[in-house]
């Protein structure tokens, strides 16, 4: 075997010339792209202040026993040090097996479950179907597509407040159901109807969502896809089935995800329809403001505590549903 070597280096041709150090490399990137740099620094800053400032600190609160009586705090012009103390994952196994866990975590965390599953399904399915009627040539169909977005452009307390409204004892959903002869439910008052009337109003807010994404993937689907299929004889069922939801499949994952995480964390919609007036139908995230905000003393320590298990739970979901995705775009790819 023969070896070219440059005389004027003394090297063997085809060497690899040896990696230059971190700081070199951290230097030549900066001089080639100053400019991205420039312009992503500004958004950094920012995550930083609002999202791992606060992240950083709620984690650092879950170790200890702060509450409002021994968090720093002032009064009149006498300032008040904190006295809380360090007690590392105590609060995360009071709240996980503690005496009381069920009736504090547990069994928000299953309504939560049932709450995210049954809104998102209801999301999806109306709004699958609302979005199948105007992907149709309809006379009139800009002013339908109006009207159904309505409930998402509407600020969401003037929704809330309006079923409010409707939903009390003396209130239009009421009055109509007694005219009917029908029994009247106590929406805000009884826990079934609680849930019920929760899952109804989210579900009337979510679905134009729902409802204009899934529209805009529809009308990316190639018609001539549909051609192809109706020639072959496929019903409108199998057209559906084999042309439509396939074509769908990058929208509704992503869609799917975003409803789930929004959802899970839903605070305005329980918080603003019931306040604090109903503990079995609120969910983790209102549940945690109602320790931390909601009553006295406030479990500053214990509410944080809260965010942090939601936040796992959230990482710990997306990660599965992302692999299974792509567990399900390699089979079909095979």
């Amino acid at each position: 075997m023969t070896v070219a070597i440059d005389r004027a280096t003394g090297k063997r041709r085809g060497d690899r010339a040896p990696r230059p150090g971190l700081g070199r490399r951290l230097k030549q990137s900066y001089r080639k792209y100053w400019y991205a740099y420039a312009m992503i620094t500004p958004v950094i800053v920012v995550l930083g202040v609002l999202v791992l400032y606060p992240l950083a600190y709620g984690f650092y609160l879950t170790l200890t026993d702060a509450d409002s009586l021994n968090t720093a705090r002032t009064i009149g012009v006498n300032e008040i040090e904190a006295t809380y103390k360090f007690i590392g994952f105590d609060n995360y196994a009071d709240i996980l097996w503690g005496e009381t866990a069920y009736d504090r975590f547990w069994s928000h965390f299953l309504w939560t479950i049932v709450w995210t599953a049954a809104c998102v399904t209801l999301h999806y399915s109306i709004g699958l179907g609302l979005a199948l009627l105007l992907n149709q040539k309809l006379r009139g169909r800009t002013f339908y597509r109006l009207i159904l977005i309505l409930p998402w452009a509407v600020p969401t307390f003037v929704t809330v407040f309006g079923w409010r409204f409707m939903l009390a004892d003396s209130g239009i959903i009421n009055s109509a159901l007694e005219t009917l002869h029908l029994p009247t439910p106590l929406w805000l008052e009884d826990t079934f109807w609680q849930r019920f009337a929760a899952i109804m109003v989210n579900t009337w807010c979510g679905v134009p969502f729902m409802m204009v994404s899934l529209l805009g993937g529809l009308q990316s689907i190639d018609s001539t896809l549909y051609e192809a299929a109706e020639m072959d004889g496929a019903s409108a069922w199998q057209r559906f089935r084999y042309v439509t939801l396939p074509g769908l499949r990058s929208v509704s994952s992503t869609v799917v995800l975003l409803g789930v995480i929004w959802t899970f964390n839903q605070f305005a919609i329980i918080f603003l329809l019931f306040g604090n007036t109903a503990p079995d139908a609120q969910i983790l995230v209102t549940w945690a403001y109602q320790l931390g905000f909601g009553q006295q003393p406030r479990e500053f320590a214990e509410s944080a505590a809260y965010g942090i298990l939601l936040l796992a739970i959230l990482i710990v979901f997306t990660s599965f549903y992302r692999r299974w995705l792509n567990r399900n775009d390699q089979q079909l790819a095979i």
